[in-house]
């Protein structure tokens, strides 16, 4: 069971009671209301305030920064796994497919970064990970800028209408 599933948010509900998922962590704008699935505790819901932005002191929004990512190292590293995580933001293209990836890495650190994101990109052709917070997984989880490379390398995923929930095994071993 030692899985992710990264979704939109308006498929949370469907995803968790349908996967099990007992844990959750939200990236969504301060401004963005929505509710906890019943099936997630409070104290196993993280939620990160920060919009789907790359660069700092763009206006009113707020850019990701490190604190939300160690959070989410964190909150992955008290995860029991006995369930699948449910990570999700908006449309579950940017900001939820990149913390997917700094999950799994932080949770199975040995792996190449190269063939957990073509796992990505094979789980979901439309997942375009968010460059800044990308970045900051890749400096906190001293990778050396081999997470960034490996994300610039799949490109820009396909366009999306935001449905399209998916699946990615935290490890290799797992894909098969």
């Amino acid at each position: 069971m030692t899985r992710i599933i990264v979704s939109p948010l308006s498929r949370i509900a469907e995803m968790a009671v349908r996967n099990g998922a007992r844990e959750m962590i939200s990236l969504m704008a301060k401004e963005q209301a929505f509710h906890r699935p019943a099936v997630i505790a409070a104290d196993r819901h993280l939620l990160l305030h920060m919009n789907d932005i790359a660069f700092k002191g763009t206006g009113n929004l707020v850019a990701p920064e490190e604190t939300h990512v160690r959070q989410l190292i964190d909150f992955a590293a008290a995860w029991d796994q006995r369930s699948p995580l449910l990570i999700h933001c908006w449309m579950g293209v940017s900001r939820s497919p990149a913390a997917a990836l700094i999950a799994a890495l932080s949770l199975v650190p040995d792996q190449d970064e190269t063939a957990l994101v073509k796992r990505l990109r094979s789980a979901s052709p439309y997942a375009t990970p968010n460059a800044r917070i990308v970045e900051i997984g890749d400096a906190l989880l001293q990778r050396k800028g081999r997470l960034v490379g490996a994300v610039k390398a799949i490109g820009r995923g396909a366009d999306a209408d935001g449905n399209a929930p998916f699946v990615l095994p935290i490890a290799a071993e797992l894909a098969g």
